[in-house]
């Protein structure tokens, strides 16, 4: 039975061939883009009707991995057209020829801008939306876009705001990095082969080249075997043509437990500026790899420890991306909402109040915390696992431990020296020592208010814990 494919759709099957392959035998993440790129063209002209281009490539999460003799399916569609550029959703599948199993490999967004003609211009016909899940995704294709414009300015008042930023566990802790060795430098010729139907350097070999350096960089640093995890995004500031030099610059900015940000810089040259010595920034991307070592154990990468103002700069940018990119991840996301908590019930009441403290305490003693942000005396973490991003805020208070329990247990008082909070109420009382709060929060960076409900204990854990 044929895939049913929506007029604004496309497919593409390809065989895991060995040329495709890494030094691992599994599918190479820059020829997996390229495929990307291609599939996600086509779909973009097939609703315009005239040749498109590619702006960006983000939200790029690989979920898993093909190898040598698998299948796998590219399905690109458009989810909204703006009045010239359209967003397009991209789902990988990857299947076992064998066994015929599927899962999912990877997942991205690209925004592709049409190409008018002479001096015509360009307004996109709207897509023609046939299920409720056309229509959802219609609707985030605009809170994805407005992330995607707000992107920079958001990094920039994050980093501006994170100016006195001081990482005490990176300062102190004993085997600390510097990103010093991971600077890699590499030089393409565009040759006809790599043009596009335009005439243009093609964007999905653009990003194959990047992704290649980047791999270099990061094994610099792990000594392992890197593989992409998901990219922050590949934006295209121009374009370049058959007979440029295209020179890509790696480098590590930073790492987070079992990952590390690799920032990709490419710029282009035709023979003039290149005796000159000036030449055009067409495209950044910041690339988030994992690696694992020869007994396929995830390896857990060194602290950065920051030496020049370029590497705190570099080393603050990837904290900005990595909390907007934790922010958005379950807001406007590809996946279904994951229920990240019990539905309140009385019947449950026992079992919430029971277990409240110890997972807590649980949670508290894992490791992986990462320092996201600092206001005041206040320090934020973060702890990212699969489908759960768990946040922890420390305060250090000069009260005694009986008074300084009381004022945190009591979520009605937080607002008085909580800047994130601005209310807080009881809304149920489970028992004596547990209550149910509704609390609002602050807003940052220009988002939506938030709210939650949460249930609190004001036990005192046993054996004086």
């Amino acid at each position: 039975m044929e895939p049913k494919v929506s007029p604004s759709e496309v497919l593409m099957s390809q065989a895991v061939q060995p040329a495709h392959a890494d030094s691992r035998g599994e599918l190479s993440a820059g020829q997996l883009l390229k495929w990307m790129d291609t599939t996600a063209c086509l779909a973009a002209e097939k609703h315009a009707g005239i040749s498109c281009v590619t702006a960006s490539m983000d939200d790029v999460l690989f979920e898993d991995t093909a190898r040598i003799g698998q299948i796998i399916t590219i399905r690109a569609k458009v989810t909204r057209a703006f009045s010239t550029s359209m967003e397009i959703s991209i789902k990988v599948i990857v299947q076992d020829k064998f066994t015929g199993t599927e899962k999912l490999l990877c997942v991205a967004f690209s925004t592709f801008v049409a190409k008018p003609v002479g001096e015509e211009k360009v307004l996109l016909r709207p897509v023609v939306l046939q299920t409720e899940q056309e229509r959802v995704e219609h609707s985030l294709a605009a809170e994805r876009r407005k992330v995607r414009l707000q992107h920079e300015s958001t990094v920039n008042n994050i980093m501006k705001e994170s100016s006195r930023f001081e990482d005490p566990i990176c300062n102190k802790e004993e085997g600390t990095a510097t990103t010093t060795g991971t600077s890699v430098q590499s030089i393409e010729l565009v040759l006809p082969p790599h043009a596009n139907h335009h005439g243009n350097t093609f964007g999905g070999q653009i990003m194959a080249w990047m992704e290649t350096v980047a791999t270099i960089s990061a094994s610099r640093l792990c000594h392992g075997h890197p593989f992409l995890k998901s990219v922050d995004m590949f934006k295209f500031r121009g374009a370049s043509t058959v007979g440029d030099r295209l020179v890509f610059s790696a480098i590590v900015n930073n790492t987070f437990q079992n990952s590390v940000e690799v920032g990709v810089r490419v710029e282009a040259f035709d023979c003039q500026e290149w005796a000159e010595g000036r030449g055009r920034h067409i495209n950044s991307a910041f690339l988030i790899y994992n690696a694992v070592d020869d007994q396929e154990e995830l390896i857990t990468f060194p602290r950065i420890q920051p030496v020049s103002k370029d590497d705190f700069r570099r080393y603050q940018g990837a904290i900005a991306r990595r909390r907007i990119r934790l922010g958005r991840k379950y807001v406007i996301s590809h996946k279904k909402e994951v229920t990240l908590s019990t539905q309140w019930d009385i019947s449950k009441k026992g079992f919430l109040s029971n277990s409240n403290v110890e997972a807590l305490k649980n949670l508290a003693s894992k490791s992986g915390w990462e320092i996201t942000t600092t206001l005041g005396k206040i320090k934020i973490y973060t702890l990212e696992e699969q489908e759960a991003i768990s946040v922890k805020v420390e305060k250090y208070v000069g009260s005694p431990a009986h008074m300084a329990y009381h004022l945190l247990s009591d979520f009605t008082k937080r607002p008085l020296w909580d800047p994130h909070y601005i209310s807080c109420e009881v809304i149920d009382q489970v028992s004596e020592d547990d209550q149910i709060y509704y609390i609002t929060c602050s807003v940052v960076n220009g988002d939506k208010p938030k709210d939650l409900v949460v249930l609190v204990s004001r036990r005192k854990p046993l054996n004086n814990e």
